[in-house]
């Protein structure tokens, strides 16, 4: 009994460790689609990429595309962020990751007109010892600005019961842990009070405890 709340015991530290000391997973999540007038806004972009491939050089391109007309480049990462001249220039901030995995932008100052379509458009090349291979991905955002937030409560339900959710998970192990700390320790208070009591017998009594009792 003792060997296997030990065992569990220690699984349980291991999940804890492992937990804090992970590494983020790449996740493709999609952009939000409404702002609101005067708040920023993320256009997220993300390209995933596999271990070997972390190495790629990587180009992104973000477009505004008009009604009716071609799209319009608005910014630039080609080694480093940069602005492109244009109605967003001086509004845009690059919310990239330093992986590359993460290729977003940041509208400030939301107008009604940057409602419209965006294209982050993201190239990578990968140079292997005999080929090399290019890979291109589109992620389009059809961007809607309101003058006021909107009431999402579907959101804002999910929201809470993944906090509920999470608390309920972090109290059920430090409960688990605890109570696998306290069988362990009285367990091991039973045997030692019993190697103690065994200590406490006269020598002459723990000669007779194997002798058999004959008529």
């Amino acid at each position: 009994m003792r060997t296997r709340i030990r065992v569990i015991l220690h699984s349980l530290l291991l999940l804890v460790l492992v937990v804090q000391v992970s590494r983020p997973v790449c996740v493709d999540v999609p952009s939000e689609t409404e702002a609101v007038v005067g708040n920023p806004m993320k256009l997220t972009c993300i390209s995933c990429m596999k271990r070997e491939e972390v190495s790629a050089e990587t180009r992104v391109d973000w477009y505004y595309i008009p009604p009716d007309e071609g799209p319009i480049p608005i910014y630039l990462f080609d080694g480093h962020p940069r602005e492109l001249e244009g109605p967003w220039q001086g509004r845009l901030v690059w919310n990239g990751s330093k992986d590359l995995q993460e290729l977003s932008i940041s509208i400030l100052n939301v107008t009604m007109n940057d409602t419209g379509t965006y294209n982050c458009v993201v190239f990578r090349q990968f140079e292997f010892d005999s080929y090399s291979h290019s890979v291109t991905k589109t992620l389009v955002i059809n961007l809607v600005v309101r003058e006021e937030a909107s009431d999402d409560t579907t959101a804002l339900y999910s929201e809470i019961m993944m906090y509920v959710l999470l608390v309920f998970l972090t109290c059920w192990l430090l409960v688990e842990m605890v109570y696998c700390y306290r069988k362990i320790s009285k367990s091991d208070e039973q045997a030692q009070d019993t190697a103690t009591n065994y200590l406490a017998i006269p020598s002459e009594n723990k000669d007779n405890l194997g002798v058999p009792v004959t008529e």
